[in-house]
């Protein structure tokens, strides 16, 4: 279960990521509150999860979980660059995490 909560506290991390390019500098109401309530789920689920793993694993399997996100629909929704060599860094992102939850 602690699992789930720490991917779930990644897809809000995303969420509010992106989140923060529709809320045109916290000037847009409904994005700007969608944004911080995904914040605010992202940290508490994170904070469920580090009940039960490691603090330092899930921090950063958190954080690659919200950068792999947010590079691939920043990619799909924003236009952002494709790029192989960021596809390669993409890459070791996640094998670190995978590298992090095996030894955990």
């Amino acid at each position: 279960m602690p699992w789930t909560l720490l991917f779930l506290a990644g897809l809000f991390e995303v969420a509010w990521a992106v989140g923060l390019k529709y809320t045109d500098g916290f000037t847009k109401l409904m994005p700007t509150t969608l944004t911080v309530a995904a914040m605010v789920a992202s940290v508490v689920l994170l904070g469920l999860a580090v009940k039960h793993l490691p603090v330092g694993t899930a921090y950063a399997v958190w954080t690659g979980i919200g950068t792999i996100g947010t590079v691939i629909l920043g990619i799909v929704l924003l236009g952002d660059s494709a790029a192989p060599l960021r596809m390669v860094c993409l890459a070791l992102i996640v094998l670190g995490i995978v590298g992090l939850k095996l030894t955990a």
